[in-house]
């Protein structure tokens, strides 16, 4: 971010914590909503990072959220849970039902969980982690309301329906992918804005559905692919729904409430989520997955780049020596974030 202040983590993370707080979320609520936006700050996720906490301030304070919930989980089969998030930050719900998906796994091999009467989570990415670091495998996935045309449409239909995936790997941090089915997620046509910069080709058009770069008139974003290949990401952010509304009784995409802007700010969203967690063990066995893990990473980290300078990543490489430089030189937060928390000065 070209005019980011740099905060420590350490005093972000803190200054978060208080401000949630301080508008009255339970400190339990605080602390889930401060990790996962440190996630995405962390690694680089900004538009799903601290940035998102004037919002949560906002709607905590409207009543669309619930500030103090009281979280239910509820097993329904061997391998399978629900988790009812009254109405409170998702990102509570989101981290309360991995880790139920998690509990599950142990004992079944898989555990699928799904998320009731949750609220925006954030990034995806932070709940896949979870069962990653408890040596799973980890996928995360929620909709949202409609911002995204579907393949060759002037109108927006799904959300911008994230799939976030994540998996052990011995003595490194984990292989992390976290993606938006959209082109770009809105929250990052936001962040543009407030950084007066303009967005890539081919990613947002305007409430008439043509393409532009402006994000101050960028109504709805265009969905993965690109003009020729859209209707992959159409179809994947469809597949974002069939688990977290459809399968879970909870509200389309195209019937929800407005994330920002919407006249209506009490009434909850009725947002659904889903998690899964895969353990290892009762499958290829720990060691076997281990192993492979390594002899993947090191193949695919081996492939020769198709210019002088590159490298082949693997999902999460960037993410996290993004994450190693911002522990070390601060975390980059927008202007108009710094501005609300009453932290820093231009670096």
């Amino acid at each position: 971010m070209t005019e980011a202040i740099l905060v420590p983590a350490e005093i972000l993370a803190a200054r978060l914590l208080q401000v949630l707080t301080e508008t009255g979320a339970s400190a339990e609520s605080a602390e889930a909503a401060t990790k996962a936006m440190m996630h995405g700050s962390r690694i680089g996720i900004d538009s799903h990072g601290v940035r998102l906490v004037a919002h949560y301030v906002s709607v905590l304070k409207s009543g669309r959220v619930n500030p103090r919930p009281s979280i239910v989980t509820r097993r329904t089969a061997a391998a399978t849970a629900v988790v009812d998030g009254d109405d409170g930050l998702g990102h509570l719900t989101g981290y309360r039902a991995m880790e139920a998906a998690v509990e599950i796994a142990r004992d079944s091999g898989v555990g699928a969980v799904g998320a009731i009467r949750s609220s925006h989570f954030g990034a995806a990415g932070a709940y896949a982690l979870v069962a990653a670091e408890h040596g799973m495998i980890g996928f995360a996935t929620t909709n949202g309301d409609s911002i995204v045309a579907p393949f060759a449409a002037a109108e927006a239909f799904h959300g911008t329906n994230p799939l976030a995936f994540a998996a052990p790997v011995a003595g490194e941090k984990p292989w992390l992918f976290d993606m938006a089915t959209s082109s770009i997620p809105f929250n990052r046509v936001l962040l543009f804005r407030s950084l007066q910069k303009l967005l890539p080709e081919a990613v947002a058009a305007d409430a008439a559905g043509t393409p532009t770069q402006d994000p101050q008139v960028a109504e709805m974003l265009m969905p993965l692919g690109g003009a020729g290949f859209g209707f992959k990401g159409a179809g994947l952010g469809g597949v974002a729904t069939l688990l977290s509304a459809i399968l879970m009784g909870m509200t389309l995409d195209h019937a929800m409430i407005p994330m920002i802007g919407a006249a209506d700010v009490q009434t909850p969203r009725g947002m659904g989520h889903f998690f899964l967690a895969i353990d290892p063990e009762r499958f290829g066995g720990s060691a076997m997955f281990a192993s492979g893990m390594r002899d993947y990473l090191v193949a695919l980290r081996s492939v020769p780049p198709n210019a002088e300078g590159q490298a082949v990543m693997a999902p999460g490489d960037r993410e996290w020596r993004i994450e190693g430089q911002r522990l070390q030189d601060g975390i980059p937060i927008d202007p108009e974030t710094a501005a609300f928390l009453g932290l820093g000065t231009r670096a």
